[in-house]
């Protein structure tokens, strides 16, 4: 099934309250299912956010097997799809029904996503996978690669990235809403799960979980209550901490805005880190150079929606565990009116001319604050988050988070930032062409993981 047309062959266009937008023309797909031929999924993870992508995926699909390490979870799904053949190890399901499904969704623990998804990539198959798409930098990009190589649709799950506020708001920053940016603040209520933390003492492992396949990749640790279900993301091994867990949700807004990829340096301060569970709060700066011209944000935005632009150096402030921006730059931030307080997760960029304050995490409703008028701004609304991948696969116009142009360089900018929470206190220089930290080899075993024997990249 590979999507053998260009973008540009099922773009339309129409013009909706005021706004462009563009539409695909199903009667125009060539290489990849015909319009009216059901999906046929399978789905690795389908507990916890794998519970809803798999609905997802038999609302706009058919799912034909799913898979879990836990067989309490995998037997509560197989209730629900009767039909689904069920697995344990999504290797032998890849390997037995290969032949059977189309795509896969990945809504596994961060260690696990991208040998899941590589598999099925590899295979030919489309791939859906949940935030942040992978544990690393060197992860993220093999997916990028693959996915381009093989002409996949693929699509990470930063459901915010549909959503017209979003896009709008971006749109107006981009054709100078709040003028030259001088920095953006991103903070979040994360982690909600324990961290900072020694590891659990072992314990037997419960008859209903198979400990082997949910360590995958990872190094071999004995069981223990606090990793699985929940509470993995805040261990290095396992998860991204609360960076990787809300970034690519609260990232999102400033990332479409100024394309904020590839930032040149990142440090950090922290509560301090064991570098086996991440630190209970930290704070983590990110410096960009200027970009001389800002294409749009993904292949998915047509290029005459909108003007090329010229962005300066920007330096982008994340805060975690409770911490906040300091006081002076929320001075004319708007508070809850309950609470008296700004949101407990959001983001606000700031600039010559205004600001945009965005609070929660996803974008939907945003707030300018002085700033300029520029008009009616063109921005590609969206079906829905799901139906555009699921549009991707069927008529090759592909989700604005694909892997290739937009979700990967999201998702390798923000947990960029481990690099500078593992050596707190030093400033990581970067190079993003080579993926390397030019002065820190210390980091470069969490940019390039080595897999545990029976897994492979």
């Amino acid at each position: 099934m590979s999507l053998k047309s260009t973008r540009r062959e099922f773009l339309g266009s129409a013009l909706v309250g005021g706004f462009s937008i563009w539409i695909a023309d199903p009667s125009r797909a060539q290489g990849g299912k015909s319009p009216n031929e059901r999906v046929q999924f399978a789905c690795i993870g389908v507990g916890g956010k794998g519970d809803s992508d798999t609905a997802d995926a038999a609302r706009l699909g058919d799912v034909v097997a799913i898979c879990d390490v836990d067989e309490n979870t995998l037997n509560r799904a197989a209730q629900k799809y009767p039909s689904a053949k069920k697995y344990n190890d999504y290797r032998k399901m890849l390997e037995e029904m290969g032949s059977s499904i189309d795509a896969v969704t990945v809504s596994t623990p961060d260690h696990s996503h991208a040998p899941a998804a590589l598999m099925a990539m590899e295979m030919g198959k489309h791939c859906f996978c949940q935030k942040p798409l992978a544990h690393s930098i060197y992860e993220i990009h093999r997916m990028m690669e693959v996915a381009r190589q093989k002409k996949l649709a693929t699509q990470m799950g930063n459901q915010g990235t549909a959503l017209d506020s979003l896009r709008r708001f971006a749109a107006m920053v981009r054709a100078g809403a709040i003028g030259d940016i001088q920095e953006v603040h991103v903070w979040t209520n994360r982690p909600i799960w324990p961290q900072g933390i020694s590891r659990p003492a072992p314990e037997p492992v419960p008859s209903y979980l198979h400990w082997n396949l949910w360590i995958g990749p990872a190094p071999f640790r004995p069981y223990a209550p606090g990793y699985h279900p929940f509470s993995w993301r805040g261990w290095w091994d396992f998860g991204t901490g609360a960076i990787g867990d809300m970034a690519c949700h609260t990232m999102n807004l400033p990332f479409m805005a100024l394309d904020l990829r590839d930032p040149i340096a990142v440090e950090a301060e922290t509560s301090g880190t064991n570098h086996d569970s991440y630190p209970s709060w930290s704070i983590i700066h990110y410096y960009f150079g200027p970009a001389e011209q800002v294409g749009p944000p993904s292949s998915a935005w047509p290029a005459d929606m909108v003007k090329p632009f010229k962005r300066p150096a920007v330096v982008m402030h994340w805060y975690d565990g409770g911490k906040l921006p300091p006081d002076d730059v929320l001075t004319d931030v708007p508070k809850d009116p309950k609470t008296g307080k700004i949101s407990s997760s959001g983001s606000l960029m700031i600039g010559t001319k205004g600001k945009v304050y965005s609070p929660g995490d996803y974008g939907e409703n945003n707030i300018l604050i002085g700033g300029v008028d520029v008009g009616e701004v063109s921005f590609p609304q969206s079906p829905g988050h799901f139906e555009e991948f699921v549009r991707a696969i069927k008529e090759g116009v592909p989700a604005m988070s694909n892997f290739p142009d937009y979700a990967g360089p999201l998702a390798s900018m923000a947990i960029l930032g481990n690099l500078a929470v593992w050596s707190a206190g030093k400033k990581i220089e970067w190079d993003a062409r080579r993926m390397v930290a030019t002065n820190a080899p210390e980091v470069m075993h969490i940019v390039h993981p080595t897999y545990r024997h029976g897994y492979h990249m």
